[in-house]
């Protein structure tokens, strides 16, 4: 093997993309919005891998408030506390977490139909 091979290696390290971590979420992934049919016409949705900084409290006020929805935290969860919040409002949720400068649009993954 020549030197002229391996080269390529010291100008960039291609585990340096592994330590950054995105901003707004945990752990460097996305958040989560899903929506859970309920009943025939009643809807669910639900926010997961919030970022740990943020009070969820408040953000739940926030969301009934600009919703006028019912909403709840559910902390013994496996994946973390998850927003729950009534009615489909996964729209309104990706809106509101972008415009408020919390998570940005490209680290949500909005899951359902």
């Amino acid at each position: 093997m020549s030197e002229g091979a391996i080269l390529n290696l010291d100008k960039k390290d291609p585990f340096a993309e592994a330590d950054e971590q995105l901003v707004g979420s945990n752990e460097g992934g996305y958040v989560h919005i899903r929506t859970k049919q309920r009943n025939t016409r009643k809807a669910v949705t639900t926010i997961e891998n919030l970022p740990p900084k943020l009070n969820l409290t408040k953000l739940i006020k926030a969301f009934k408030k600009d919703f006028n929805c019912n909403g709840a935290l559910k902390l013994n969860t496996p994946v973390g506390p998850v927003i729950q919040l009534t009615g489909d409002q996964r729209n309104r949720v990706v809106n509101f977490l972008s415009s408020e400068g919390i998570v940005k649009k490209e680290n949500i993954k909005v899951h359902g139909a």
